[in-house]
């Protein structure tokens, strides 16, 4: 039976609305309606705007004001049972939402961003809302906005992020693996040789080309045999910038990741985002480096103590990891079975929040089992690979 599934992103970068996108396309083909919607015009009027404009300038401009943010807000404090408060914002998008779904009527709501799980967490915990609630927990490294125990179920990219949203919350969590579409599992890497025979290395700045010395480490990439291929997003100074340095390609913003990824050797990264996972998807190597402040260097140092990453701690170490995953051998073919191993063929998200909606008994204050839905049972525990 077809179910009615509201998904509520951000338009905070691109991450989000890519998972919330890969989600709705996956719900779509299993036969159920899906709205999309982003959670910042849910806002009144203005607020958006204005929370993504001091994110991205923090982020660019500020970065050691993002890390105290991070670290007083939002970083894990040990020996509590639950996430953070609920931000004012939060508050403020409840009154929108609780009309969009009495409109809309949906059987689920599934949020990829965490002040979408933050409102849907309080409303469902103060019984303002009757429709079962689902997490996709984008980020390796847990931070407690993430954590409301008001929401059903946690859909988390890895067992140790579940079972920090298990021990943050209390609630149903299950490791599902990173939400990326199957082109990306289809477009493995390959010889990832550009002129001369030089190894392609990628490296990302996200969709707003943000990141610390990223042309300066392409430059230095270039003199030392690789060919960089800088992906500057929608940062069109710094495509211009580096794409004058000797050696160094730059890209604009691209709709063909999958492309780019399988004629690369190794993917560069400071973010430990949907570039990153999608590498791993297509069997490329990552190495974190001078990752961007607050939660990208959280989530860079968690994949990397995973073991799914390298995280390299200057640029010497970053040239020895790059030239040691570009060449075939045992530490290549390590990384690679690690990622690989994260997508998991038994705990498909969309599935789960589809499976979510069929077991709701939605009654005032009343939210559904709180165990989770029978299907969870031993999910987190077991380590299958869809790879």
């Amino acid at each position: 039976m077809g179910r009615r599934c509201l998904v509520l992103s951000a338009s905070m970068g691109a991450g989000h609305d890519a998972v919330a996108g890969e989600l709705a396309r996956r719900l779509r083909a299993g036969g159920h309606d899906v709205l999309v919607r982003d959670v910042l015009t849910l806002l009144p009027p203005g607020a958006g705007p204005a929370v993504r404009g001091f994110y991205r300038f923090v982020v660019r401009r500020l970065p050691p004001v993002y890390a105290a943010i991070h670290a007083l807000f939002l970083a894990p404090r040990p020996g509590r049972g639950r996430g953070a408060d609920v931000s004012p914002m939060a508050v403020l998008a409840e009154r929108r939402l609780g009309a969009l779904v009495a409109a809309w009527r949906p059987d689920v709501v599934v949020s990829t961003f965490h002040l979408a799980g933050q409102v849907t967490g309080r409303m469902r915990g103060q019984g303002a809302l009757r429709v079962p609630c689902a997490v996709f927990v984008t980020d390796f490294a847990v931070h407690r906005a993430w954590l409301d125990p008001g929401n059903d179920l946690y859909l988390c990219v890895s067992e140790a992020a579940a079972r920090a949203a298990r021990e943050g919350t209390g609630r149903a969590a299950v490791a599902t693996g990173p939400v990326v579409p199957p082109e990306f599992h289809r477009s493995r890497a390959g010889a990832g040789r550009g002129a001369g025979g030089r190894p392609v290395v990628l490296l990302s700045g996200g969709a707003w080309g943000v990141g610390p010395g990223l042309a300066r480490t392409a430059g230095a990439l270039a003199r030392h045999g690789f060919e960089p291929v800088l992906l500057c997003g929608r940062d069109e100074r710094l495509r211009r910038r580096a794409g004058r340095l000797p050696g160094v390609r730059a890209l604009g913003w691209t709709d063909d990741m999958p492309g780019l990824l399988a004629s690369a050797r190794v993917l560069v990264d400071n973010a430990a985002g949907q570039t990153a996972v999608q590498a791993l998807a297509a069997g490329v190597p990552v190495v974190g480096f001078r990752p961007i402040a607050g939660h990208g260097a959280a989530g860079v140092r968690e994949m990397a103590a995973e073991g799914l990453t390298v995280y390299a701690d200057d640029l010497p170490g970053l040239l020895a990891a790059v030239g040691e995953l570009a060449r075939p051998g045992a530490a290549r073919d390590r990384r690679t079975a690690a990622g690989s191993a994260l997508f998991r063929a038994d705990a498909d998200a969309a599935r789960l929040v589809a499976g979510l909606a069929d077991r709701a008994e939605c009654g005032p204050g009343a939210p559904t089992d709180r165990r989770g839905p029978s299907d969870l049972t031993g999910l987190s525990d077991r380590t299958d690979s869809a790879g």
